[in-house]
């Protein structure tokens, strides 16, 4: 079977990629992966039937770019880029890319947080060319026939979202489609997978909200948010359908509301190779960034008391990563409990406080907190001494300056990590962080925020983005073609990240957001080489590789944005 319905990828006897067309004419330049535009050569124009259908100019791929560019340059609002950057990607997928990967520092905020909230909430009026797979309450019995439909036949990664729970905005019905194409453009740009091998998903099981079904211009089903087992029902339909049509591809659940994130995650993580970003991959990068931290101030995870306020998915992941790091650094569980302390909107969680069953496993023994003055975090934070204070919350301010001075009573140099997207809730802005204590809190935030310059020093400000993360792990399990994702390799991933930061970036928490792909590299190996001593690994052509053959195992096979030659038949190219 070819690798689309419209093309595929083969490669001649010196090894070299090219593309046989199945399309002509004006369906060949429809198809955004197959389409380039004006950087058609004369012989490709005739060969295809492409002649009177194409400006006369012949353009070079760089050209393009810097024609792209400047377009770009010329818009201000950051919707209207996100916009023209959708608009390139739906005609002409390799150009996209090799604009977004020479500009990815600049555009990131753009396709990704914090610009992609503002796409979600607007996506139906931005809506205009169909990308990726939509199975709703009026199709989900057509599972089967919905994903024959795909012009793709050989997808290994896939982003699914029920948008139940978008970044820190809630629920936004049949929006998130806009945050399963985000996400999957930096698979591509940062994580090294084909487009042809990607797929967005949206799974639109209704809205809990009746302005949007209300809403007359809104594109998704118009009926409350399925729920118990009618929801799970759906989501199983939706895994054996994608089991049949793409049994190699591994799926990344994201934006789940939390209850949902837990179950869905427990459900199909053996089913299916999976992982939930927002749990796991939150986890890691801020376990990663904390490390960091902690490498710069010469201490270690296990002398650090740490309080995470936010107890949704980002919050429970990032307790549960903490909770890895310590263990690994030889704490008990009883000293692992005496330094992280997790809070919700109604105070530190407390093991005989009525809550949901997942947090749990992330509530202090009641005992623990007997003569306390209160639960709330600022109070939480003098009685247990907190060095260390991560905000996953979605509240904007909530990290006051009492808050931070109390942190800072309890070390010189506290860390203070307001993680929450998109910019709007973050728990506090660094200029402020670091003009209440003089300069020496250690920040990093979720979403960008440009240096600060404070008493003549300049501060970089880190972005624990999980772009730093889930590129690199879905890479490397697709390359070790593995039958689960373990929560091993995810705590790989971190490692390798904080050991990348320290090699290559070692003044910094985190690296900059230029040398994405540099750490994606380094995460694939790494979770690579876990998946092998796992015994999850079903590539087994990588057993005994050593670790720098791994990284240039993943290297080679890095997708590059080039246009490649077309090849009609046996011995002819297009082009030559």
């Amino acid at each position: 079977m070819p690798l689309t319905d419209h093309y595929d990828v083969r490669r001649d006897p010196a090894g070299g990629r090219y593309l046989r067309p199945l399309v002509r004419g004006f369906s060949l330049l429809r198809f955004p992966l197959l389409n380039k535009g004006t950087a058609f050569t004369e012989a490709e124009r005739r060969a295809l039937g492409l002649d009177g259908l194409l400006a006369p100019q012949i353009d070079t791929l760089d050209e393009l770019v810097e024609r792209q560019y400047a377009e770009y340059r010329a818009l201000g609002d950051p919707l209207e880029r996100h916009v023209f950057l959708r608009h390139l990607q739906d005609r002409n997928e390799v150009l996209f890319y090799a604009l977004l990967s020479r500009h990815v520092e600049e555009m990131l905020p753009i396709v990704y947080t914090p610009t992609v909230g503002q796409a979600v909430q607007e996506f139906s009026r931005i809506y205009r060319y169909p990308r990726g797979l939509t199975l709703s309450t009026r199709t989900i019995d057509r599972a089967a026939q919905a994903l024959a439909n795909v012009p793709l036949n050989d997808v290994r990664i896939i982003v699914a979202t029920d948008s139940s729970a978008i970044l820190g905005i809630g629920d936004q019905g049949f929006g998130g489609m806009a945050i399963s194409i985000g996400k999957l453009s930096l698979y591509t740009v940062a994580g090294g997978v084909g487009p042809d091998k990607t797929l967005p998903v949206e799974l639109d099981v209704g809205t809990a909200r009746a302005d949007l079904r209300a809403d007359p211009g809104y594109l998704g089903v118009k009926h409350e948010r399925l729920s118990g087992e009618a929801y799970l029902s759906f989501l199983d339909r939706f895994v054996e359908a994608t089991l049949a049509r793409y049994p190699k591809a591994i799926i990344q659940w994201e934006d789940f509301a939390k209850d949902a994130a837990f179950e869905v995650l427990s459900r199909y993580r053996r089913v299916v190779p999976s992982f939930n970003d927002d749990i796991q991959g939150t986890g890691a990068v801020v376990l990663a960034g904390v490390q960091s931290a902690c490498r710069l101030k010469g201490e270690r995870l296990a002398d650090q008391v740490m309080v995470v306020h936010g107890a949704g998915a980002g919050g429970a992941g990032v307790a549960a990563a903490l909770r890895g790091g310590l263990r690994l650094e030889g704490l008990s569980p009883n000293e692992i409990a005496r330094r992280v302390f997790v809070l919700d909107s109604r105070g530190l969680l407390v093991d005989d406080r009525p809550m949901e069953p997942y947090k749990q496993a992330l509530a202090t023994p009641r005992a623990q907190v007997a003569g306390w003055a209160g639960l709330d975090l600022e109070t939480v934070i003098r009685e247990t001494g907190a060095t260390v204070l991560l905000g996953l919350s979605g509240q904007a301010g909530i990290f006051s300056e009492a808050v931070v001075r109390a942190a800072q009573a309890n070390t010189p140099r506290p860390l203070i990590f307001p993680l929450s997207n998109p910019t709007a809730h973050s728990e506090a802005l660094p200029e402020d962080l670091l003009r209440w204590t003089g300069g020496q809190a250690m920040v990093a935030t979720g979403s960008p925020f440009a240096p600060v310059t404070l008493n003549g020093v300049t501060h970089e400000i880190g972005q624990g983005n999980n772009a730093f993360i889930f590129p690199g792990l879905g890479f490397g399990a697709i390359l070790a073609r593995v039958r689960e994702i373990t929560d091993e390799m995810v705590a790989a991933a971190a490692a390798a990240l904080a050991d990348y930061t320290a090699r290559h970036w070692p003044a910094r928490i985190y690296p900059p957001v230029a040398d994405l792909r540099g750490a994606s590299v380094q995460v694939a190996a790494a979770v690579i080489a876990q998946a092998l001593r796992d015994g999850v690994a079903t590539e087994f052509a990588l057993r005994g590789q050593s670790d720098e053959a791994l990284l240039e195992t993943v290297r080679r096979a890095f997708w590059q944005p080039e246009y490649l030659p077309f090849r009609l038949e046996e011995g002819e190219v297009a082009g030559d």
